[in-house]
């Protein structure tokens, strides 16, 4: 028996493309031009999957997933939107959606979505959710999460990976930034292409341009031989632009034409390079505030905005936390042959009220440091040390009335250094700011003595 669609859609266009792809894959399909219809024809009928856009008039996608889901749960439901929608993909996917395409997409990648719900069938139902599906496979280039909203991310890099859009990864330092960037290029077509990270917080006025886009023989002093930038080395692959926020105005100037242009100039040189890249954005601040504050050009900002997708800090995903900390202290006691795999309930329980400032990061790293210096199989609250057990969610004791921002600012950044034996770039990390941004911090504190 055939498996029968119905796909929601106010396009005419749409409805009929997609009637397209999926009767030459061999489905039944059945069509309506908004949710009313829909709900209708899907109480009187059998469905083996519904096709929905997300923006529609009367009833949205949304108010449609949420109906069918009340009617029938285990029915998969895939979510259509335009990218000035993509937000909404999240809460799609906490609402019970399989899968989500933004348009324009290709019939391939509607054909590939339909294959990978396919094949997790099981026989005599068209879907049926696994019970402890393993959502931390090598697929997901090891991410670890229990949370759905973070394995509502994941399946949403997936969706928009095949495309070759700009996307913007946002959110604290230590969420994870990075393993959605390597997902991002393991899920894409470049994927056996070069993959080229750049911090651009780390790369030396003097040189940026050169490190970026590369330079002629002789285009300066020591300039001995014509070297490639990083967007050259990353070409049929991926460059990953991290704390694009600390880039200078003038080389956000440049980068916007490499957006734009889809091609470099060497410094030096006269002709234009062709680059094919895909380009991934990663900040650790909101450049939208950046950009009202005058530090990010608001034209490069809509450039690097295409897909944007903020990954939750630790302290809103506590479903993680104790999944992280059994794959740390089984990662962290093999390393240094110590046997510490168990938890205790007292341990786990003060472990959940942490603030977790630098989220997985400093999760770790207080792992790390457990099974160095405790004894034992299980993880106590005494392996733990006081800064992190003091580390509650509700401390306020910081808080001085009558204290301007400046000084809390200066406190807090002097405490920060003092907790990690004033190692700076620890401690940046932890206060979700920049080196440089620490050392010009640390600057004006020295001139105003």
């Amino acid at each position: 028996m055939q498996e029968q669609i119905l796909v929601v859609d106010d396009e005419p266009d749409m409805r009929i493309a997609l009637e397209h792809v999926l009767h030459r894959n061999g489905y039944v399909v059945e069509s309506a031009s908004n949710g009313p219809e829909a709900l209708q024809k899907f109480k009187k009928d059998k469905f083996s999957m519904v096709i929905t856009d997300v923006k529609m008039p009367d009833m949205s996608g949304m108010e449609v997933l949420c109906a069918i889901k009340k009617i029938s749960p285990d029915i998969p439901v895939i979510m259509m939107s335009a990218y000035g929608t993509i937000d909404k993909a999240v809460d799609a996917m906490k609402e019970g959606a399989s899968d989500y395409l933004v348009k324009p997409f290709s019939s391939e990648s509607l054909e590939m979505i339909m294959d990978r719900i396919g094949n997790q069938l099981a026989p005599g139902a068209f879907y049926q959710e696994e019970a402890g599906e393993n959502q931390n496979d090598s697929a997901d280039n090891g991410i670890i999460t229990e949370d759905p909203g973070v394995r509502a991310l994941i399946r949403l890099v997936k969706n928009v990976a095949v495309s070759n859009a700009t996307i913007l990864l946002q959110g604290e330092s230590g969420t994870g930034k990075e393993m959605f960037a390597s997902l991002l290029h393991h899920q894409s077509a470049h994927r056996n292409g070069p993959y080229v990270a750049v911090n651009c917080a780390a790369l030396p006025e003097s040189l940026a341009e050169s490190e970026l886009f590369g330079h002629e023989k002789g285009a300066f002093t020591g300039a001995l031989n014509r070297r490639k930038g990083k967007f050259e080395l990353a070409d049929k692959g991926t460059i990953v632009l991290d704390e694009i926020s600390e880039m200078s105005l003038p080389l956000q100037a440049k980068l916007l034409r490499v957006l734009q242009e889809r091609e470099i100039v060497r410094v030096g040189g006269e002709r234009s390079v062709p680059v094919n890249a895909r380009i991934i954005a990663v900040s650790n601040i909101d450049l939208e505030t950046a950009v009202k504050a005058g530090r990010f050009r608001e034209d490069l900002f809509y450039r690097v905005n295409v897909i944007p997708i903020t990954i939750p800090p630790l302290r809103d995903r506590k479903k993680d936390i104790p999944a992280l900390t059994k794959h740390f202290l089984k990662q962290h006691s093999h390393k240094n042959n110590k046997k510490m795999l168990k938890i205790a309930d007292k341990t786990l329980t003060l472990l959940l009220k942490c603030n977790w400032g630098g989220n997985i990061r400093e999760l770790e790293n207080t792992m790390e440091r457990a099974v160095l210096l405790g004894d034992g199989d299980t993880l106590l609250p005494g392996h733990l040390f006081s800064d992190i057990k003091d580390n509650r969610k509700t401390k306020d004791s910081s808080v001085v009335v009558g204290q301007s921002l400046k000084e809390m600012e200066r406190e807090l950044i002097f405490q920060t250094l003092k907790e990690v034996d004033d190692n700076r770039t620890h401690a940046a990390k932890i206060l979700g700011i920049s080196i440089r941004t620490l050392r010009n911090k640390l600057r004006e504190y020295r001139n105003n003595l």
